[in-house]
């Protein structure tokens, strides 16, 4: 059966806007460089470090993306299967994050009372504790991938790197700060030492 010209550009242009469609970004967090397979973008290598290094990778099409994983730990496979914007940490210690709220109360300071609060929170959440897809924070053990958030253009800052006081969160859907667990040990050590301050810093 042959296909009119006209009707068979029209099934290109649906297929072709049906893979536009879709889309998933995953964010490779390692404390090595990051070598990945250009023929594929599939294969990625990391090797022993202490230098925190991130590659993304966006894919688009329905189908799910299975990432072929070589590191001194071994080998094995990640896979997302949705779209959307993910993190694979293949960093040899935990990574946590969450939902930012960038912008409000930025230059308040905060109360004793606020800093239990927060130590508290971080605690929980080097601890895994709390952590729920629904509360938007994030607890990732070494050797897996987890889904961030359906907002692909999600902005995602990683270990060691700070949100920039300037920097324009409506730019972007969603904003979501990640850490170490070993980063956020010492930012935990620091807000205890801000508890022992007498008022006025004494």
């Amino acid at each position: 059966m042959k296909i009119a010209p006209y009707y068979l550009f029209l099934l290109i242009a649906t297929v072709m806007t049906a893979c536009a469609s879709h889309s998933k970004k995953i964010i490779i967090m390692a404390s090595s460089d990051i070598q990945v397979d250009p023929a594929t973008q599939k294969t990625v290598t990391v090797t022993e470090g202490t230098t925190h290094h991130e590659k993304e990778l966006i894919f688009t099409g329905g189908d799910p993306v299975t990432l072929n994983i070589q590191t001194p730990a071994g080998k094995y496979t990640l896979e997302a299967a949705e779209d959307g914007i993910y993190i694979a940490n293949l960093k040899p210690d935990t990574v946590v994050g969450s939902y930012q709220h960038v912008g409000e109360n930025a230059d308040a300071k905060i109360d004793q009372d606020q800093l239990k609060l927060k130590i508290d929170s971080l605690q929980k959440l080097i601890a895994g504790q709390n952590v729920t897809a629904a509360n938007r924070n994030y607890f990732i053990v070494p050797g897996k991938m987890v889904k961030i958030s359906p907002e692909v253009n999600a902005k995602i800052f990683g270990p060691f790197t700070t949100i920039p006081g300037g920097f324009d969160a409506g730019s972007v859907p969603e904003i979501y700060k990640f850490y170490s667990n070993k980063e956020v040990r010492a930012i935990i050590g620091s807000l205890t030492e801000m508890t022992k301050l007498k008022p006025g810093g004494q």
